[in-house]
């Protein structure tokens, strides 16, 4: 066995209270811990909702975590204690048998150096290479993972590649010194389909050519159905259930399992709602309690969401509302510069033309640099007009918001609004929530008074799911799936009639991506919001989207209902996007490299 993990706990002192200090367990519950092995050439993913203790049970192996961290248990690798290993020892063994790959490659990247002083660095430190030899095998090691031009691509800065690049970095990175054991935390969340498929297809052939371990830790079990051998479903820091990937998938013991596994918008079937945890659960307890439970069975609530969404087939057929939105021959161009005085223009938004309804979405979907985050950014005029000259048309109630004037635009953005992917970037940190609600307000003239405006921000607060005790609290006291109901709160504070989604739930758990989801189509309903919704995820974009633009290059290739965009693509390129979408348990990955 190459690693073996016994009853290991982790907890975090966050002060004193009282005269008692605090300590918040994150890993195990009382005398409970975590336990689990992975053998040698295998993968076994770490799978659970944000908070359930998955990073830190990783990080646990080879101790990065903080310094108030507090672990208890037993951590094997190759017959070694880690949990008695000194730090001199760690620091020798990570990197050099135990490397990790991370979510995020722009936040573990050094902005200053270039791709191949970092890649050179573990050479240097763990192999002993200099001089050419370092700079020719990190050249070696970037055309290992696919990277193009890889000669070229060392004398790069990070910001310079695009995710899946920087992403492909982090990778050669952590196998320069061909580890045993390879830890990739969410390693795919937010890269679009394509690159995903890229990055979980690399991984796999690396893994099976090194024969080396992994790892997996997602939320996205679509992923880790097609890459792992073995699944740990961890909730609340404790293992719920644990076995073969097969076993997992296809026969579920455990109740919150199977909550996971319900909770995934499918390519399949266009549901008027998705399933949340909780509420799963509950529904096979009070199956259980009223009839003896057959896990084959759908329970209830499930023969409500199948009765609701013949009800959604159905609505897409309504009468057509009124457009609120329409967009003729939409550009938007980049001024790229080339040496000291020139330039040379991008095009990234080309031509792109659509209408808009009240009370629907419009999903748009594409690979990353497709133009789908510039196209909703510039409809609300929020690139710098002196980064490249903009075309086209854009009519909302009668003005055309690519040429009003800044003044007369204001009024209009209060009508339209945008939630951006990161609710940890697109909130003040300095302001409480409730002064983030209420500054919008103020701005726009609503609300009589002060405590006018605080009343309509409590309402909205209940509205998303939170209480009214958030108000006076800041946002990194809330998890990101609250984070992003404060943002949509924000929002709609201002009575919005169409709503910018960019990415807004690509990198939330599926049972808090479900509950946004539900939110996002009752709210639509409720007050007939219009949505442009952008996503990588066509499963999303599916339960979403009345209508689908398929983005290549800055062009709509691509323009139908949801149900025929994905049922009946007429474009390659858009049957390689539904191809590269994970499908859960089909045979791993693994096993075919």
């Amino acid at each position: 066995m190459l690693l073996s993990i016994r009853d290991l706990r982790v907890a975090f002192r966050l002060g004193t209270e009282r005269g008692a200090a605090r300590r918040v367990e994150a890993v195990g519950r009382g005398p409970v811990g975590v336990s689990f092995d992975i053998p040698e050439n295998s993968t076994v993913a770490l799978v659970g909702e944000s908070g359930s203790g998955k990073s830190v049970t990783a990080m646990s192996i080879v101790n990065l975590l903080p310094p108030n961290a507090e672990r208890s248990g037993s951590v094997t690798f190759a017959g070694r204690d880690l949990m008695a290993a000194s730090t001199a020892e760690l620091q020798q063994l990570r990197g050099r048998e135990i490397a990790c790959v991370f979510q995020e490659p722009m936040t573990s990247l050094n902005p200053v150096l270039t791709v191949g002083e970092q890649l050179v660095e573990p050479l240097v430190r763990h192999l002993g290479l200099r001089g050419r030899a370092a700079r020719t095998r990190a050249e070696e090691l970037l055309a290992e993972v696919g990277m193009p031009e890889p000669r070229r691509r060392l004398g790069a800065y990070p910001h310079e590649l695009s995710g899946g690049q920087q992403q492909r970095v982090m990778i050669a990175m952590a196998l320069a010194c061909e580890p045993k054991l390879l830890i990739a935390d969410e390693p795919t969340t937010a890269l679009d389909v394509t690159i995903q498929r890229q990055i979980m297809e690399l991984l796999a052939g690396l893994k099976a050519r090194h024969r080396m371990s992994m790892l997996f830790i997602s939320h996205d079990l679509g992923v880790v159905g097609e890459v792992a051998d073995q699944v740990v479903v961890i909730r609340q820091g404790t293992v719920r259930e644990q076995g073969p990937v097969a076993d997992i998938f296809g026969r579920p013991q455990d109740p919150y399992t199977r909550a996971l596994l319900a909770c995934r918008p499918t390519l399949e079937t266009r549901t008027r709602r998705l399933r949340v945890v909780d509420d799963h659960i509950a529904g096979e307890r009070a199956a259980a309690a009223g009839a003896t439970h057959d896990p084959g069975r759908r329970s209830a609530p499930g023969a409500a969401h199948d009765a609701a969404a013949a009800s959604a087939t159905g609505a897409t057929g309504r009468g057509e509302s009124p457009v609120i939105l329409s967009v003729r021959d939409l550009g938007k161009t980049f001024w790229i510069r080339r040496g000291l005085f020139g330039r040379t223009p991008f095009h990234a938004v080309r031509a792109a033309s659509f209408e808009l309804r009240r009370g629907r979405t419009v999903g748009i979907v594409g690979e990353s640099g497709s133009g789908k985050t510039t196209l909703g950014l510039t409809l609300l005029r929020l690139h710098d007009a002196s980064g490249g000259p903009v075309s086209g048309q854009a009519i909302f109630d009668g003005l055309d918001l690519l040429t009003t004037s800044r003044r007369a635009l204001l009024p209009m953005r209060r009508r339209l609004q945008v939630v951006f992917q990161n609710p940890y970037a697109s909130l003040n940190p300095r302001f409480t929530v409730g002064e983030t609600l209420i500054e919008p307000l103020a701005i726009h003239g609503l609300g009589a008074s002060h405590a006018e405006r605080e009343t309509r921000a409590r309402v909205w607060l209940a509205k998303v799911g939170l209480d009214a005790g958030a108000m006076h609290k800041y946002p990194h006291e809330f998890s990101g799936g609250q984070r992003q109901r404060i943002a949509i709160a924000r929002c709609l504070t201002l009575d919005p009639e169409v709503l910018v989604l960019d990415e807004a739930v690509s990198a939330l758990d599926v049972s808090v991506q479900a509950q946004v989801l539900n939110l996002l189509k009752d709210l639509q309903d409720e007050l007939g919001l219009a949505y442009i919704f952008i996503s990588h995820d066509l499963a999303v974009v599916r339960f979403m989207a009345d209508e689908v633009l398929v983005m290549k290059d800055g062009a709509i290739v691509e323009h139908a209902s949801a149900d025929a965009i994905l049922e009946r693509p007429q474009q390659e390129y858009t049957r390689r996007l539904i191809g590269a979408i994970p499908r859960g348990y089909v045979g791993t990955l693994a096993s075919a490299a």
